[in-house]
């Protein structure tokens, strides 16, 4: 939530995630709930654990390529780690 004044109002702005921080945000959520730590979560993806530490806080702007080796790390797709975007499938039945 975000608070911007507006004609000596306090307003309240609902502001979207991005991308990113749904990312890092479900692949902690994940992460924990198979009781892995980031130290396990990167050697299971072949990553290193303070990339790990980076993604999960936001900070990388991490690589498609690294998405699916966490992803398969943590035995789901990329697309369950952000919700509400495209799944390969459907992109391509179109096609």
């Amino acid at each position: 939530m975000c608070r911007a004044f507006s004609a000596n109002r306090l307003v309240n702005y609902r502001v979207a995630q991005s991308a990113r921080q749904l990312f890092s945000q479900n692949v902690r959520k994940a992460r924990l709930a198979k009781g892995l730590s980031q130290e396990d979560l990167a050697e299971l993806a072949s990553l290193h654990r303070n990339y790990i530490g980076g993604v999960e806080r936001g900070e990388r702007n991490i690589s498609i390529d690294n998405m699916e080796k966490l992803a398969k790390a943590l035995g789901t797709t990329i697309d369950k780690l952000v919700p509400g975007s495209p799944s390969p499938a459907k992109t391509l039945k179109g096609a």
